[in-house]
């Protein structure tokens, strides 16, 4: 199996223009089936390095409510992949460079995708962390740094530049009064996006 490599860029206003043309087709696609869109992880924070891959939760009111949205999803080119081990969070995989479908056959930027139910442990701890790193530029800072050293130092091995980033990730979730199930849910949430 080849490995690929991890490489951490500037920021660009570009992730910010593609989460609003990818949030548009989930929102025409999926329509009252869905309560909000988020753009979060690294992407979402104006100034921060961070992977070229854009992190995006769309939020539902209840798991009952999941079914419909697979549906609407699969119909843009979607996988569903199950909660990969994080309860109320479902990830969801490209079919292709095309997905979603737009009609155009656009090629769209690489892309997590995931489905939240409101309230959900993984969803708190996304926008948690984006909202600080929004608010506290020195602390995007020095995340982009730590995220670069880690990339230059493990650029084949994805375990330790995760763990290289979990202490920073939990510190800031600490400061805001996140819970003590934030180490597990990050833990597990860094293993299911490798």
């Amino acid at each position: 199996m080849e490995k690929r490599t991890i490489t951490v860029v500037p920021y660009t206003p570009e992730w910010a223009d593609t989460f609003r043309q990818l949030a548009a087709l989930y929102r025409a696609q999926l329509g009252n089936l869905i309560t909000g869109i988020e753009h979060v992880g690294s992407t979402s924070v104006p100034g921060l390095a961070a992977k070229p891959v854009i992190d995006i939760d769309i939020l539902i009111k209840e798991a009952a409510g999941l079914r419909p949205v697979v549906v609407g999803l699969e119909r843009l080119g979607y996988t569903w992949r199950g909660d990969l081990g994080i309860p109320g969070r479902e990830a969801f995989g490209r079919n292709a460079g095309t997905s979603p479908l737009d009609g155009e056959g656009t090629v769209w930027p690489a892309h997590n995708l995931y489905v939240c139910v409101e309230g959900c442990v993984s969803l708190k701890n996304h926008l948690e962390l984006r909202n600080y790193l929004r608010q506290h530029p020195e602390a995007a800072l020095q995340y982009g740094t730590l995220k670069q050293e880690l990339a230059a130092r493990y650029p084949h091995d994805i375990d330790s530049y995760v763990e290289g980033k979990t202490a920073f990730i939990t510190g800031i979730l600490a400061h805001t009064g996140m819970g003590a199930d934030v180490l597990k849910d990050i833990t597990a949430q860094n293993k299911a996006t490798k």
